[in-house]
């Protein structure tokens, strides 16, 4: 049944968006975008054409509305993603490049736009346990029940990393932002389609993705480095790994890159979608 509903969506994308180009590739794009350590240098960058056999050329909307359905539709992504349970293992890196392992646990409940999603985030590290609990746009701390305030360099790479965000593409119209197709580039022998989102707030994000698949590899923004500086830096997010659950695509591995160094590691263990959160887990103990 996976097989047959992953090649009736991806009929369902051609149709949406037809006489898509494709390319004999050796490797799969997770594999080839892994792989690039420069992948966004103009000296490695081909613009190609985006227009159609027929001369039309594609829309921002026809590209955009073709991810969704890759991904699983709108209808399965509201529904089916309304709420669920994320578990995995998070590397951070630091300056000399050590890597610290934690633990994770996340569990949300969807809202009308990213905004108003309600998230929790249990990490567990070696010397430590905590919650980072996101709902109305806002972010605190949580250790042995008691409220904390995270710091901000923690606080703001938790919100950047929710609104710059695969989400934030297959639910632009819910969050009312604005889509713009740069247009169509080469990258190390990959096809990909530039899509620029800019939500209510102003901020920015590039989507890249595969022609071929109709996946999303990498996404860029810019903001605040972590260290806490006040100079903006360039994030870069690798999207690799994917695996249908429920009948929607999800990355089972995420690279975070800050002006190209990696600073940080994700590997997806386990994904339920569907499963009861109870609400009392995002409330603040001490409102």
């Amino acid at each position: 049944m996976i097989r047959l509903f992953s090649a009736l969506v991806i009929l369902c994308a051609l149709i949406v968006l037809p006489a898509l180009p494709t390319s004999a590739y050796q490797q799969s794009d997770n594999q080839k975008s892994e792989s690039q350590k420069s992948d966004t240098k103009k000296e490695n960058t081909k613009k190609v054409d985006t227009k159609k056999g027929d001369g039309k050329t594609f829309t921002a909307e026809q590209v955009v509305e073709s991810v969704i359905l890759v991904y699983g539709s709108r209808p399965a992504l509201e529904h089916i993603r309304r709420n669920g349970v994320e578990r995995g293992k998070i590397t951070r890196f630091n300056a000399e490049g050590a890597g610290e392992d934690a633990n994770y646990e996340r569990r949300f409940i969807r809202g009308e736009s990213l905004e108003k999603d309600k998230i929790r985030l249990d990490q567990k590290l070696p010397t430590m346990e905590y919650s980072l609990v996101y709902g109305g746009g806002k972010l605190c701390g949580l250790i042995n029940g008691a409220t904390f305030t995270p710091r901000q360099d923690a606080a703001s790479n938790f919100i950047s990393q929710h609104l710059h965000s695969i989400d934030s593409l297959l639910r632009y119209k819910e969050s009312g932002a604005a889509i713009t197709l740069i247009g169509k580039e080469q990258q190390k022998g990959l096809d990909l389609y530039v899509i620029e989102l800019l939500d209510k707030e102003k901020r920015k994000t590039r989507f890249y993705i595969s022609a071929r698949t109709l996946r999303v590899l990498w996404l860029e923004y810019e903001d605040a480095p972590s260290n806490g500086g006040s100079v903006q830096v360039k994030y870069t997010r690798k999207f690799l790994d994917y695996r249908l659950v429920q009948q929607t695509l999800v990355p089972y591995h995420m690279i975070l890159l800050e002006d190209g160094k990696q600073t940080q590691e994700v590997h997806v263990m386990t994904v339920t979608f569907g499963s009861k959160v109870d609400e009392s887990i995002f409330s603040n103990p001490e409102a």
